[in-house]
């Protein structure tokens, strides 16, 4: 396995660098600062960094107080709670206007682990891909998280990008771009398609190169813009004839439910999802939260399997 990196750290510094780069860039967090990695924003610029404490809706509307000042706030706080707690002020103070805020949210998912039920998000991406004019990033990896942090900084409008508590191992080197709105192959294959974010992209290529061993042959692809989604990608993986859709989220209102659409719209084929169920998880450590929720690389390879049967018959 590659080396894994903090994508929060990798956040935390790139927001430095654009902090440098741009005197307009500000930054609000929610009294988490050492959580979300905004430390090292607010240790080099004071001036420009505004902790609006246990206070996320406050935080919303401070943000978007500056973002019509002129400014690009970039806001930050666990997941749970930005969508979760503040949903309406995004809706009435961000979403409505189109304000250039970007919301960047740590500890998505279930692999927050032992802090347990309530402070796991499972359902921010529907909520937050359900605000017209949103662009929504979940990223593989620290790489991937640098470039998608300074696109947002350079494209106007809202935007949120989800973060995990764990190192991720490096998906990518050195030479990759991140292409806003744009999937990535990460492997060839002609049998079926996985597409996967976040966390799961890694389990994806895992479950790959398990199931060529056994001589079946997946394309994988990983998709870290969820919203505007790539629609050309997802029309040019059903020349596989099956797909299989991996995130760390609810399968309501996802990933899967976002392929779903388009397949259906425009090349219907068989599609399995590898999601939370419909369920909250329980307190544990990340690796056995993902294996008892089903989303490891053998549960792909399983659904891998389920659907070429559907593809068959």
């Amino acid at each position: 396995m590659t080396e894994a990196v903090s994508l929060r750290e990798a956040y935390g510094k790139t927001l430095v660098e654009l902090g440098r780069e741009n005197p307009d860039i500000v930054m609000l967090d929610a009294d988490l600062c050492r959580s979300t990695m905004t430390q090292f924003f607010a240790g080099e610029f004071p001036e420009r960094s505004f902790d609006c404490g246990i206070a996320e809706q406050n935080m919303i509307g401070i943000a978007a107080g500056l973002a019509a000042a002129g400014k690009i706030p970039f806001a930050s706080t666990f997941a749970v709670f930005v969508p979760g707690r503040s949903y309406d002020q995004i809706r009435m103070s961000i979403a409505q206007p189109g304000l250039n805020v970007k919301l960047v949210t740590t500890h998505g998912g279930i692999t927050v682990g032992e802090d347990g039920t309530s402070h796991q998000s499972v359902e921010d991406l529907v909520l937050i891909t359900s605000f017209p004019g949103f662009t929504v990033i979940v990223p593989a990896d620290a790489i991937e998280t640098v470039q998608a942090v300074r696109a947002a900084a350079i494209n106007c409008g809202p935007f949120y990008i989800r973060l995990p508590r764990p190192k991720l191992p490096l998906v990518y080197d050195r030479s990759y771009r991140f292409q806003l709105g744009k999937a990535v192959t990460l492997k060839q294959g002609g049998e079926a398609t996985i597409i996967a974010i976040g966390v799961m992209v890694t389990a994806a290529l895992e479950a790959a190169a398990n199931l060529k061993r056994g001589g079946i042959d997946c394309r994988v692809l990983n998709m870290p813009t969820l919203k505007p989604i790539d629609k050309a990608a997802i029309i040019a993986a059903t020349e596989t004839g099956a797909i299989v859709t991996a995130e760390e989220h609810l399968e309501h209102g996802g990933l899967g439910s976002a392929v779903a659409r388009v397949v259906a719209r425009h090349h219907p084929v068989p599609i399995e999802f590898v999601a939370i169920k419909d369920t909250y998880a329980k307190s544990g450590k990340p690796g056995q939260l993902l294996e008892r929720y089903g989303l490891t690389a053998k549960d792909i390879e399983q659904a891998v399997r389920t659907v070429l049967k559907k593809k068959g018959g």
